[in-house]
């Protein structure tokens, strides 16, 4: 008798495959977030004086002082993420969904959104965030600046490439345990989050 195929949510995945992980990572994800990527920084300095925008799913908050001229308001599922990234000063941050952004339509100036849109599970809620994105731009004015993990890295660490699969899943190794009296208790935990790469075009 075959066994019955279990066909899960995309919500109750990505909480199980990506919010809980980095509820649980949060900390040590943090210590090793800490230089914006070069193309982000060049965007947020080229936005004018006075700007007021948006970072969504800001995990620690590295990019929120890229430029002191403007304002971002940070928003994270990850509500231990957000708490690091609420100590960066005078910007504000909240915790929110990208598919259910609490802001007016047509205010901002601009958006980023770094290294999130892939960890929805479906075409379609990674279409819908990107919409939700927009949606809280300036008509005609505002800007966007998002990026995703691509297929194409033959040349990194962990050889994905054209051909290969797309969603997948990216450990998070961590040391777990505590230093007790010189002697080390630790021992080391991989969690997987889920990631989908998208394919050159």
């Amino acid at each position: 008798m075959e066994e019955p195929i279990t066909i899960v949510a995309p919500e109750t995945y990505e909480e199980q495959h990506v919010h809980a992980v980095y509820e649980q990572i949060a900390s040590h994800f943090s210590s090793t977030r800490y230089k914006p990527w070069p193309i982000v920084e060049s965007f947020l300095q080229g936005l004018p004086a006075g700007a007021v925008g948006l970072d969504v799913g800001c995990g620690n908050g590295k990019y929120l002082t890229v430029n002191k001229d403007v304002f971002i308001v940070g928003s994270d599922r990850s509500s231990n993420l957000v708490q690091i990234a609420a100590k960066h000063e005078p910007h504000s941050t909240i915790v929110a969904d990208t598919l259910a952004l609490p802001h007016q339509a047509g205010r901002f100036d601009f958006a980023i959104s770094i290294a999130v849109v892939h960890h929805l599970s479906t075409p379609e809620r990674r279409r819908e965030a990107i919409q939700s994105i927009l949606e809280c731009l300036r008509k005609g004015h505002g800007k966007a600046l998002v990026y995703v993990w691509a297929l194409e890295q033959k040349g990194s660490r962990r050889g994905w490439d054209e051909g290969g699969e797309q969603d997948v899943m990216v450990p998070w190794v961590m040391k777990v345990g505590k230093k007790n009296g010189g002697s080390d208790d630790s021992s080391e935990k991989t969690f997987q989050r889920y990631y989908h790469l998208y394919r050159k075009g």
